[in-house]
């Protein structure tokens, strides 16, 4: 039999016995293959009333990730302004500065082992909700505050509450999603942490012109806005249809990938597809369902593989230097000799408008050109800017030429400064367009069903651990060696270029399930041929095909 049409590349044919014991040529393909296959035989549709309602119930899950960037962004802003700082006696940077913008951290941590019983034990959507309702609790505590001890408190609790919901919102919105769409929308997911950033700059640099304590105490009650609207809208949602399928809701489970995925069509294959997978590959007795049993996250050489790749991205994306022009870009621009509040707010939020915009750039082009080559070209560039970044700022810093009368210092070399602002801009560019939208997709795709919310839980904690260090160290080192502290992003950003090319796979093209041959022993599907047809048995269809 010579197969002459065909919709999928060869691997190989081997002649086996069907259940009649009669022998038939047999095409052995694997999961990238089937999941091509059920693309070309089942277009997807964006625009098909299925497949918008998953982009709504999307972008309730993206709201986790802009209330996070509101949150993470809003103490830079507060730290620009002069009655916050007047009012629990800080400073930009130094010890002080990071301690009171390390309690979110800090809450982020000691959230590490309620993450799994939330998300796996209640579900994805409990979990936003449990989430984003401690959100709405810290954001009380936090706007009332008249003490530091207070407002730290807030901040403990918007960090925990955030811990819970940033590892189940990116769940959600993979586990939810037509695989077709699952890398854009999942790359999309984080990209929406600018939006929050955005709110949180643009209402930072109007309330300046409040003053006073309200100037303050205004964009602070703000944060409650997205985790309420979670709080109201993710129960009308409906769950993922993996929780479902492995808590022994099949049927729930099967509605809800025949409805979205295949648009009512329960033999679409899509549906067919799907299903086969969770039943060979999802353990219905998992880790999961014992939210103290982390041993799967060790007990092989592949989960230990998907968790190091997990954990790597999450710290990788902390440690590129974005820290600092997140937290800390006012001391960042003293150093470059913008030192006017209102010159500081105003490119704050350009620059977080000018990274929303590249994110989106980004997250369009995952499926494109790839998970790896967006990582590699980031981290590369982030490099390359820093180390300009660096010679501007010493050249900068290197014309000072003393004070005025007002006791304000004076520098000669204008181009420098501006040279220095230009690279602020040109990192959140480059940043943004490849590492931003997959530092939460990448973690939730490398990582099994039965792994994810205990290995998201640990990916949240890398985050938090090296945002403890951001915290600590970069405003410790700003106020102590200034510009010199570029030196080291320079230096950790190369090695991190390496790392990526030697360690972190390449993960399009394949459902969730299907990223299971890149860490664990190939299992091939079997398709057979006989006189005219070809059984796909992952789709459960049959495809005509012109014989001999």
């Amino acid at each position: 039999m010579a197969v002459k049409e065909r919709l999928y590349p060869v691997q190989r044919i081997e002649s086996l016995p069907d259940d009649d014991g009669k022998y038939l040529d047999t095409v052995i393909v694997d999961g990238n293959e089937a999941f091509e296959e059920a693309f070309l035989k089942e277009p997807p549709r964006r625009f098909a009333s299925g497949q918008l309602w998953l982009f709504a119930f999307s972008a309730i899950g993206f709201l986790c990730s802009t209330m996070n960037g509101y949150d993470g962004s809003l103490i830079n802003n507060l730290l620009q302004n002069p009655w916050f700082k007047e009012k629990y006696g800080v400073q930009n940077d130094g010890l002080w500065a990071g301690i009171v913008s390390s309690m979110y951290q800090i809450g982020g941590i000691v959230a590490l082992p309620f993450v799994s019983p939330c998300v796996d034990g209640f579900g994805r959507r409990v979990g936003m909700l449990i989430g984003a309702g401690l959100v709405v609790v810290g954001t009380v505590i936090q706007g009332f505050s008249h003490a530091p001890p207070q407002f730290m408190g807030g901040r403990f609790l918007l960090g925990f509450g955030v811990a819970i919901a940033s590892a189940a919102g990116p769940m959600y919105v993979i586990e939810i999603n037509h695989p077709a769409y699952r890398g854009v929308l999942g790359a999309m997911y984080n990209t929406l942490w600018f939006s929050g950033s955005i709110m949180a700059a643009g209402a930072s640099r109007g309330a300046l012109n409040t003053g006073g304590d309200y100037s303050w105490r205004l964009i602070t009650w703000l944060q409650a806005l997205f985790s309420g609207i979670i709080v109201l809208s993710c129960m009308w949602m409906p769950e993922s249809p993996r929780w479902l399928y492995v808590n022994n809701k099949k049927d729930k489970a099967r509605e809800i990938l025949t409805r979205y995925h295949g648009h009512g069509d329960p033999r679409s294959p899509w549906v067919a597809l799907q299903l086969h997978e969770y039943q060979e590959l999802l353990n219905m007795d998992g880790a999961d369902k014992r939210w103290w049993d982390y041993r799967v996250l060790f007990n092989t050489g592949a989960a230990r593989y998907r968790l190091l790749c997990s954990i790597s991205m999450s710290i990788f994306g902390q440690w590129a230097g974005n820290s600092v022009l997140s937290y800390f870009l006012s001391s960042v621009l003293d150093t470059a000799g913008y030192e006017n509040e209102i010159e500081q707010a105003n490119i704050t939020l350009i620059n977080n408008c000018q990274q929303f915009a590249f994110a989106i750039l980004g997250a369009t082009l995952v499926d494109r050109i790839g998970r790896r080559p967006l990582l590699l070209f980031s981290f590369s560039a982030c490099t390359i800017v820093w180390l300009g970044m660096t010679i501007a700022s010493s050249q900068f810093q290197a014309s000072y030429m003393g004070d005025d009368a007002d006791g304000k210092a004076l520098y000669g070399n204008h181009a420098a400064s501006k040279a220095a602002l230009a690279m602020i801009f040109v990192f959140g560019a480059v940043y943004s367009v490849g590492i931003t939208p997959l530092q939460a997709l990448y973690p939730c795709e490398v990582l099994s069903f039965e792994m994810r919310a205990k290995g998201m839980a640990f990916s949240n904690l890398a985050v938090n651990a090296a945002g403890m260090l951001n915290q600590y160290a970069w405003p410790v080192s700003m106020d102590k060696i200034g510009w010199k502290t570029y030196i080291v992003f320079t230096i950790w950003d190369a090695v991190q270029v390496m790392v990526v090319y030697l360690l972190l796979p390449e993960t399009k093209g394949r459902t969730l399930e299907e990223l299971d041959e890149i860490f664990e022993a190939d299992r091939p599907v079997k398709m057979s041929t006989a006189r005219k047809e070809l059984a796909f048995t992952r789709a459960g269809d049959v495809i005509e095909i012109k014989g001999v």
